[in-house]
């Protein structure tokens, strides 16, 4: 019988595998969204396709990696050998939208395949009717970027140049897409060889034993947890803002079944699929759910498939978030996905209330950009934008911070000038952007750039323009979000959450975005907290007064006059 320290050494070997296989692809990559803001993910699974180990990379690619690794192996018309890579995009195949290209490599170890490497990154451009291959009005598949069903990019360990070809053939920045596509090669042969290299020094046998273990013990493990938690039927809704085309809001609807160990998720009463890309596929619903059942529970929990095993999932289908071809589905990723996630943390913080944040951002804040140089050059950016993280309790949210279903970093603006023809003008914490409360909800940011390029094609698709991030337990909700050209003749032009527009030579685009939710009642806020918020610019003093209650007077706390303004205003408290 095989001791648990073994175990524990042959898990935490394959984690730094999968966590080395993210160091390779991101220093390798050529976009500064890979290389930069880290969108990327990597993971190890069993030969029979269960998650076995994977990195702390970003929540909506790990979540649905199990069903798109598994989905797109088994609908490969072929056979995999040793030294070949499968690569695929098909949302209705790897899970998530078309940016996201799926990598999948099998291990072979004595003439057997030992296990699966796998990893997902976000490329700034995979064609489609717009720079980024992310349009606001898409109203198919179609028009977000070349499909890739599961091909076979590398044959015994060559990229395969025909392939290669037709994908570099249909990109916009070609060189950038092949030096991506060549990291993520190179991710794969690295993870390859460290699996190997368990399997030389623990022997295969003790290997396989060992994964076995690792997924019984996750199981095991969050089973326990779910037994913790209030036993009952907790259900709660929120809504998409915009759809993409039109300005009309769509419902996500979740019922919770908690019952001895096991948990269910029925998503009954969520909207119809739309003509809009909000769609989010199915393997992104069911990465929101993951994500979140972890955050609540013990998110220590070493995630693989022992974690799936005590979960049930009903997501009825051609649904918001279980669409059917050809539905388009590119903000699923980014923003469906993030309200998913506060609809669950809604309907868990009735049986869960300390468990839970406020509403954050709500929003991964996606900005697209691209055009043609002077020198008739294609060029694409794409970037995401923090928000504001929901207060807790006994914690204030976190400022400009990249919330829940994405794990990115912030892009920043000297490599967004050095590969792109765009002058920063302002990058700044959104002042008085945060929701009121005990706990205030982190502030947004104000990032604005002006373009120096001829006209290029501006894509925006972001969501809590509208309808606020809300505050939890007696808080208040967070600011919304905002964004606008301003043209070089001064003339503002507001956007709407999701649009795509030209703007030209000299216009400056401003993002402005959403701030999280309080948590508690802001009356209880301790008025020392509140001055160094004032004195930090997260809070004005009209809004420490209206707010909070409290009376700032130079740069000290007027203690009588906010006692006084405290006790009339709490019985009127909005919140």
């Amino acid at each position: 019988m095989m001791d648990v320290v073994t175990v524990e050494v042959i898990r935490g070997a394959l984690v730094f595998a999968a966590e080395e296989m993210g160091i390779s692809l991101r220093n390798s990559a050529y976009s500064p969204n890979i290389k930069e803001r880290a969108d990327h993910s990597c993971a190890i699974f069993t030969p029979d396709l269960r998650l076995l180990a994977q990195a702390e990379h970003i929540p909506v690619h790990l979540g649905s990696l199990p069903y798109g690794v598994r989905k797109g192996v088994r609908s490969y018309d072929g056979v995999v050998e040793e030294g070949d890579i499968l690569l695929y995009n098909d949302p209705y195949i790897s899970g998530t939208h078309l940016p996201d290209m799926t990598m999948v490599a099998p291990v072979y170890f004595d003439g057997k395949v030992v296990a699966y490497v796998a990893n997902k990154a976000h490329h700034s451009d995979v064609g489609g009717k717009t720079p980024a291959s992310m349009p606001g009005d898409a109203t198919e598949l179609f028009q977000e970027g070349l499909i890739l069903p599961p091909t076979k990019f590398a044959r015994n360990g060559e990229i395969d140049r025909h392939v290669l070809n037709i994908i570099l053939a249909n990109v916009r920045e070609p060189g950038v897409r092949a030096g991506d596509l060549r990291a993520q090669v190179a991710a794969s042969m690295l993870g390859i060889r460290r699996v190997k290299q368990i399997c030389v020094r623990q022997g295969v046998e003790r290997y396989s034993e060992a994964s076995e273990k690792i997924i019984d013990y996750s199981g095991r493990r969050l089973r326990s947890e779910i037994q913790k938690m209030p036993e009952g039927e907790y259900e709660a809704e929120d809504w998409m803002e915009g759809i993409g085309p039109k300005d009309e809001p769509a419902r996500i609807h979740v019922r919770i079944t908690i019952k001895k160990e096991r948990i269910g998720f029925d998503y009954t009463g969520t909207s119809r699929q739309v003509d809009g890309p909000i769609n989010a596929a199915y393997g992104v619903a069911i990465a929101g759910i993951y994500y979140t059942l972890l955050c609540v529970t013990d998110p220590d929990i070493p995630m693989n498939e022992g974690c799936f095993e005590p979960i049930s999932i009903n997501i009825p289908e051609e649904t918001i978030l279980n669409p059917r071809m050809p539905a388009p589905v590119s903000a699923g990723n980014t923003e469906t996905s993030q309200r998913n996630v506060d609809v669950l943390l809604k309907a868990l913080a009735g049986p869960m209330p300390h468990k839970v944040c406020a509403a954050c951002t709500g929003s991964m804040n996606n900005i697209t950009l691209g055009g043609v140089t002077d020198k008739g050059e294609t060029w694409s950016v794409y970037e995401t934008v923090a928000g504001g993280y929901g207060g807790r309790h006994g914690l204030d949210g976190v400022d400009a911070i990249h919330t829940h279903m994405t794990n990115t970093m912030n892009t920043p603006i000297e490599s967004m000038e050095r590969n792109y023809p765009i002058l920063f003008e302002m990058y700044a914490v959104r002042s008085g952007g945060c929701g009121p409360g005990k706990w205030r909800g982190g502030c947004g940011v104000e990032r604005a750039w002006r373009l120096l390029s001829p006209s290029a094609v501006l894509s925006v698709i972001s969501e809590r323009f509208k309808i606020a991030p809300w505050g939890l337990s007696g808080g208040g909700n967070g600011k919304l979000g905002e964004a606008l050209v301003v043209k070089a003749t001064g003339e503002e032009v507001r956007l709407r959450s999701k649009q795509t527009t030209r703007i030209e030579k000299g216009d400056t685009f401003m993002i402005r975005t959403a701030g999280g939710g309080g948590y508690g009642d802001p009356m209880e806020r301790d008025s020392l907290s509140v001055l160094e918020d004032v004195k930090n610019g997260y809070v004005s003093s009209d809004q420490a007064r209206q707010e909070y209650g409290v009376v700032i007077v130079g740069e000290k706390v007027d203690l009588k006059k906010t006692s006084q303004l405290r006790a009339r205003s709490k019985s009127e408290s909005p919140y």
